[in-house]
């Protein structure tokens, strides 16, 4: 359960980080494309095996480096597109609740197991997802935009499910690397494109943020992976453990370090939370 718990905490590192990149004014899009340079280059380190460019471009698992890249640029700006024209808290949901998407997944596909207690769980889950991500006193306008949240909703439940289906058990360091790597092609070229058209400039400042960022992200994408090749851990309990426990720690980490303010719906969000992941890792009753 190592891999799980680092996962968590890797991932929770990752919301730390875009509240500071708020707190300090970095620019969120150059720091997010050194992060993913950076990101690649741990990978390509990490990797044990040789690289040979005829082999990676032959395995079956190339075209999900291709379609993983596109998605971590094109979901990040529809990330971004949905808390400014729908509110931070509708952004929140759609991209925590998406996490449906690699469950039914890995029932239906993996044929995991099934059952009374774990669907209450896996419910209870979306609800405290619910819970603890919606703010008090935000303008949050559902109606508005509102293809936006839905291409949140299953472009994220598309990444997660396209990384546990594609990624080798045996070159899961280049695999993500590799990805990340063809995350920053594009995104360099979106950054190129603004130098041009609004003579916006790369700013010194984003980037030992950016490279932070880039070992956080690495590491969230590396453990969760080594996570869902653990023997008997099946992805279905994986995926709902792991996204309702990011967004009760970050809930937490919100309250501890950036003095944000816990409603009721929040703390009971989190209390359901502890029962959900109870239910789906238990698998009997006692």
């Amino acid at each position: 359960m190592i891999y799980l718990a680092l996962s968590i905490l890797s991932s929770t590192g990752i919301f730390v980080l875009f509240k500071l990149f708020n707190k300090y004014k970095i620019d969120t899009l150059q720091a997010i494309v050194v992060n993913y340079i950076t990101a690649c280059v741990c990978g390509l380190i990490h990797n044990e095996k040789a690289l040979v460019t005829s082999e990676i471009l032959s395995s079956n698992w190339f075209i999900g480096v291709i379609l993983l890249g596109f998605l971590f640029i094109v979901i990040f700006n529809v990330m971004a597109l949905t808390a400014q024209r729908n509110g931070l808290s509708v952004a929140s949901v759609a991209s925590k609740m998406s996490v449906i998407i690699p469950i039914i997944f890995g029932i239906y596909v993996y044929n995991e197991s099934i059952g009374f207690q774990k669907v209450i769980g896996i419910l209870l889950a979306l609800i405290a997802v619910y819970l603890t991500s919606v703010k008090e006193k935000e303008n949050n306008v559902l109606t508005r935009s509102l293809y936006l949240p839905i291409l949140l909703f299953f472009g994220s439940g598309i990444i997660d499910t396209s990384i546990n289906y594609f990624a080798p058990d045996d070159r899961i360091p280049l695999f993500s690397g590799l990805i990340f790597g063809w995350a920053f092609i594009i995104g360099a070229f979106i950054l190129i494109y603004k130098s041009v058209r609004f003579n916006k400039k790369l700013k010194l400042k984003s980037i030992a943020p950016g490279i932070t960022l880039g070992l956080v992200n690495y590491s969230s994408i590396y453990f969760l992976l080594k996570a869902l090749r653990i023997d008997g851990l099946e992805s279905s309990t994986l995926f709902t453990v792991n996204n309702v426990s990011i967004v009760a720690v970050s809930t937490l980490i919100g309250l501890l370090i950036f003095k944000e303010r816990i409603s009721n719906k929040n703390w009971i969000g989190i209390l359901i939370a502890l029962i959900s992941i109870a239910l789906v890792t238990i698998t009997k009753w006692n």
